[in-house]
């Protein structure tokens, strides 16, 4: 069998529906859009969230809190996560990225004490937690905050 010889199941491809072709073809004149009003006209329908004039829900709902424009953006990774490195290498946000272990945009990495690490690691990273620090240096680690 070749590429060129094959095809779909009998019955699996259908044409699509051809609307406005002719009152004999079901969806003639109209279109299935019913006669007159917003809907039936070239570019009609509402925007979304339009709810008919009724007042939209984004407005009836009360709203909370808001966003800090001047927060940092501080990627996390846990001491359990290290254990893709090898005993001795020296952990910062080179090795992270090229790792896949810290992705897309942001300010720091923080390193958080989650897990286990069983062989010494030279961490660079821009803040780490207290429990994360204590674990690498009992292991013969030395972390550097930079």
């Amino acid at each position: 069998m070749k590429l060129n010889e094959l095809s779909p199941p009998e019955g699996s491809r259908k044409n699509r529906k051809r609307k406005g072709r002719g009152v004999a073809s079901g969806t003639g004149k109209t279109g299935g859009r019913g006669s007159k009003g917003h809907n039936s006209r070239s570019g009609g329908g509402v925007r979304p969230g339009f709810e008919g004039g009724q007042m939209p829900i984004h407005r009836r709902l009360p709203k909370r809190g808001f966003t800090n424009i001047f927060a940092d953006r501080i990627a996390t990774i846990n001491i359990r996560d290290l254990n893709k490195f090898e005993s001795g290498s020296v952990v910062d946000e080179v090795a992270l990225v090229g790792s896949g272990l810290v992705k897309g945009a942001r300010d720091g990495i923080k390193l958080l004490g989650q897990g286990e690490i069983d062989f010494p690691l030279s961490v660079k990273v821009n803040r780490i937690s207290a429990t994360a620090r204590k674990k690498i240096e009992a292991v013969g680690g030395n972390v550097e905050v930079v």
